[in-house]
């Protein structure tokens, strides 16, 4: 690929958001922002499927879908065997794996917490 104009701030706008996302502050803040929207999202989608009974079905194969895609994602195996990486021991996943994982996180407990509200 040339190295335009475009090209090279691009580049320099990526260099600078990967230096800006590597201090464990702003990680940590973009993985509890990320675990509060689950547990938003998951009171937001038990509101509206509950209002609408027919897309119950629908809402929970597709939650269930993505939960276990996520879960691939993050704890993937291959064939049958643990992928073996070193940043996953160390447990420096990229950021974009380590934010699905806790919106992961945050979804599924939102929908315990709202389980049990319907449950008393």
């Amino acid at each position: 690929m040339q190295n335009t104009r475009l090209n090279t701030l691009i580049d320099r706008t990526n260099r600078q958001f990967i230096q800006w996302i590597e201090n464990p502050w702003r990680r940590l803040s973009l993985l509890i922002i990320s675990l509060l929207f689950g547990n938003f999202l998951a009171s937001a989608i038990a509101t509206t499927t509950g209002q609408r009974t027919e897309l119950d079905a629908v809402a929970a194969v597709s939650l269930l879908t993505v939960i276990e895609s996520i879960s691939w994602l993050t704890y993937g195996t291959v064939l049958g065997r643990r992928k073996v990486d070193i940043n996953a021991i160390l447990g420096q996943r990229p950021i974009w794996i380590a934010i699905l994982n806790s919106l992961k996180l945050g979804l599924v407990y939102g929908l315990f917490v709202e389980a049990f509200k319907l449950g008393s």
